[in-house]
């Protein structure tokens, strides 16, 4: 039968070669025992750490995944220019934040562009549409506006009536370049410029004016006004307007499907870290038992549990490092090829740290818990009192 790693140390006739010369008081010695136990039972943490990886992994892919999912659905509106974003609804009717319910009458413009201490004042239509070139076909997002609120130009100009601006993407994909004429809807129009891409409802974002927009869209008002609010009482304006006024990230909860989206992908990830600190609580949970002997030998001989329980603490740190950063390098190597094929896929080293560091912090919580029974193991257990 095997014996732990500091019963061997401390066995008579143990051999020094294989475990190194023994210091008189090896509690003293920072992760004396842990690194010990690593080494001893290296197997068992192997297949500890490499389930830690793989939780890892599929945190920092999901990460990604939102972060992309999200771009892709909102980057339109979240970059767009402006601090704040107002919806409307005529008097009377239920107001929502919700940019295809969202209408903004003459009046409602009027007022917002003439109020005191405004900034700028933007109309803002939004559509779905189908951009038809040549042989190809496409779902597009159509933005009406001012050039102000344009993404900006590869090349080209901003478009005037009866002309379009197309994301660079699009112009690659359907062959498109400056001057080119696309069928937008039931309008043929003229591309004016090539822009950064943006998209909308996870399609492509094509810009043009606000009037060549509602021949296309069929709408008669903007969907919603894009505004750099100044020192303008928004509250009081929206009180008399019936409109509401929300900052551009707020803005987003009234694109179409948005929030459930990231709701759901949020919930996935809150789930994953809940069971990291699970599984290795109970991995710890596990080896504190097997190792009960060890721990009464070396209270026996003046180890404290303080030391005990910070070197078990440590050798839980060690493992979730190791497993959380070879976890979070293939996730983001993994992410990053698979959006070379069109996934959407974003993850920063900002927003990578975020599940690493929540990963190891939850680990660390559930080792605690683990860990905990160590100050009640009996050191006469290790002088045969328990047999």
């Amino acid at each position: 039968m095997d014996r732990g790693p500091l019963l061997s140390l401390m066995a008579p006739g143990a051999d020094s070669r294989s475990v190194g010369a023994v210091p008189a008081h090896p509690w003293r010695i920072p992760l004396f025992v842990a690194l010990r136990d690593i080494r001893f039972a290296r197997g068992r943490f192997a297949l500890m750490g490499a389930v830690v990886t793989l939780i890892t992994m599929l945190v920092a892919f999901l990460y990604g995944l939102t972060g992309g999912l999200a771009a892709d659905a909102s980057s339109a509106v979240a970059r767009l220019p402006a601090a704040s974003i107002v919806f409307g609804s005529p008097q009377g009717t239920a107001l929502e934040v919700s940019f295809s319910n969202s209408s903004i009458g003459p009046a409602q413009l009027t007022a917002w562009q003439s109020a005191p201490g405004i900034g700028t004042v933007a109309p803002l239509g939004i559509a779905m549409s189908r951009l038809t070139s040549q042989d190809t076909a496409a779902s597009v997002s159509v933005l009406g506006t001012g050039a102000a609120l344009l993404p900006p130009l590869v090349s080209g100009r901003a478009p005037a009536e009866g002309q379009v601006a197309v994301g660079a993407k699009t112009a690659r994909a359907d062959r498109i370049t400056v001057g080119s004429r696309v069928t937008v809807g039931a309008q043929t129009l003229t591309v004016s410029g090539i822009t950064a891409d943006r998209s909308y409802g996870h399609a492509a974002s094509v810009w043009t004016t606000e009037p060549t927009w509602q021949r296309v869209s069929g709408a008669t008002a903007p969907s919603a006004l894009a505004v750099q609010p100044g020192s303008a009482d928004t509250a009081a304006l929206d009180r008399a307007r019936n409109t509401r006024t929300v900052s551009r990230g707020g803005a987003l909860a009234g694109i179409d499907g948005y929030s459930a989206e990231q709701s759901s992908l949020r919930m996935i990830q809150g789930f994953l870290f809940v069971v990291s600190a699970l599984v290795v609580g109970a991995f710890f949970t596990v080896w504190t038992v097997q190792r009960g002997t060890d721990i009464a030998v070396l209270k026996a001989v003046g180890a404290s549990s303080g030391y005990l329980v910070r070197d078990a603490l440590a050798q839980a740190l060690v493992l979730l490092l190791g497993g959380t950063l070879t976890g979070a390098a293939v996730g983001v190597a993994g992410g990053a090829l698979l959006s070379g094929g069109g996934l959407p896929f974003a993850l920063s080293g900002a927003t990578v740290a975020v599940p690493v560091l929540a990963m190891v912090a939850l680990g660390l919580a559930g080792a605690g818990l683990a860990v905990r029974r160590i100050t009640s193991v009996d050191p006469l257990t290790a002088l045969g009192a328990s047999r």
